[in-house]
């Protein structure tokens, strides 16, 4: 299937790893021009050298939780042309409960997971509505739906992404503008599979056999009972930045494996 991404410009915010990195070489597979993008130079270097077997890609360095650092992207996208996808896919998580959290970690929260979102949004949905013409993909979580309690401030930001998602659609009636999110459940990524080896070792189990008890003792109202992969991801986001997905706007597309139970 064609999905029509062959040229288009696509920017990939948080994308030197995980589901990031996977959605920006899925994008690339269909001909689009992709940025990368990360907080550190090294980072952004090794990804670009990494994904330039697949196409034509681009790398930024910024911090997207300050101001600066979403200016400097919005100039570097802008020196490449038009934006055609914004994939919106930073953010940042720790697992503590909320008395653990400080204020100064609540607005890192904030700043990382909500505005970074906010800021490149603010600069791009007003230009895409102008030409008639563009996608934005937040990366959103399940725990937005479902909130984790020690993972609460994580789960509120990302409850704010999907507000965020549906409000922002509300702008495009009519249009041939589409903005939707994407939550994925529990996804299998280099810091993810790091976790578990180290639960494994700690509990004295293979990691195989970790893995499938934590659905049971942790996620069991999971109907596919394990990790999501990042392709499973990728490959959605990319579907909804295509035309056959023109029709679907303003919607909280699930990637989570029947984990939230309702209809």
């Amino acid at each position: 299937m064609d999905f029509k991404l062959k040229n288009k410009l696509v920017l990939v915010t948080g994308s030197t790893q995980g589901i990031g990195k996977e959605t920006a070489k899925t994008f690339l597979n269909e001909g689009a021009r992709v940025i990368v993008n990360g907080r550190t130079q090294e980072k952004v270097d090794g990804i670009v050298k990494e994904l330039t077997e697949f196409g034509e890609v681009h790398g930024v360095a910024a911090d997207l939780s300050s101001p600066e650092g979403a200016d400097k992207m919005i100039k570097a996208v802008d020196d490449l042309g038009t934006l055609d996808v914004l994939v919106n896919n930073t953010a940042w998580f720790e697992v503590k409960q909320i008395e653990e959290i400080t204020e100064e970690e609540w607005m890192n929260y904030f700043q990382t997971n909500i505005m970074s979102v906010v800021r490149l949004s603010s600069h791009y949905l007003p230009k895409m509505l102008e030409r008639d013409a563009g996608r934005i993909i937040n990366i959103s979580s399940e725990a937005g739906v479902k909130p984790i309690a020690p993972m609460i401030a994580y789960s509120t930001t990302k409850g704010a992404v999907n507000a965020l998602t549906r409000g922002l659609a509300e702008r495009t009636k009519g249009t041939n503008v589409t903005v939707n999110a994407v939550l994925p459940g529990p996804t299998w990524t280099e810091g993810v599979e790091g976790f578990m080896k180290g639960a494994a070792e700690d509990a004295g189990e293979e990691l195989e056999s970790f893995t499938e008890n934590y659905f049971k003792a942790n996620e069991p109202t999971s109907l596919i009972q394990r990790f999501g992969t990042v392709e499973e991801v990728a490959s959605t986001v990319v579907f909804l930045a295509s035309q056959q997905a023109s029709a679907i706007n303003g919607n909280m597309q699930r990637v989570e494996g029947g984990i939230i139970r309702s209809l």
